[in-house]
């Protein structure tokens, strides 16, 4: 069962995924564990500017962070993205439900227009 978020967890879940070096920090965390010296490395910004995105990540809880002696490294939590992933397949089965009825209800005066008219009957 999928633990249920307050509005504030969603919020900074989406906020955190809205950057696009966020989203690759994500991504390179999944694959492995990694430093956050070696994180800065793969950007083109400075170590605090990456800093920064990890904290906002870790805020989220889409990353954790541990110590291993003067390094910190850094983890994705799939737990949380697959919460993030359920939140949204919840939004798209309740659009395409919507967009389902929609179709529907647009067929319906097609189905009547296909439907030969009868000829009066004459006493």
């Amino acid at each position: 069962m999928v633990e249920q978020q307050s509005d504030a967890d969603i919020d900074r879940v989406f906020h955190a995924l809205a950057d696009a070096t966020r989203r690759d920090i994500v991504r390179r965390t999944l694959v492995s564990e990694q430093s956050v010296t070696q994180l800065a490395a793969a950007y083109a910004m400075s170590f605090a500017a990456v800093s920064k995105h990890i904290a906002v990540l870790a805020e989220a809880r889409l990353i954790t962070k541990r110590p291993e002696g003067r390094v910190r490294l850094v983890r994705a939590d799939p737990a949380e993205l697959a919460r993030a992933q359920h939140l949204l397949r919840s939004y798209e089965d309740l659009w395409r439900g919507r967009v389902d009825r929609l179709d529907a209800l647009l067929a319906e005066p097609e189905a009547a227009a296909s439907i030969p008219p009868t000829e009066p009957t004459h006493p």
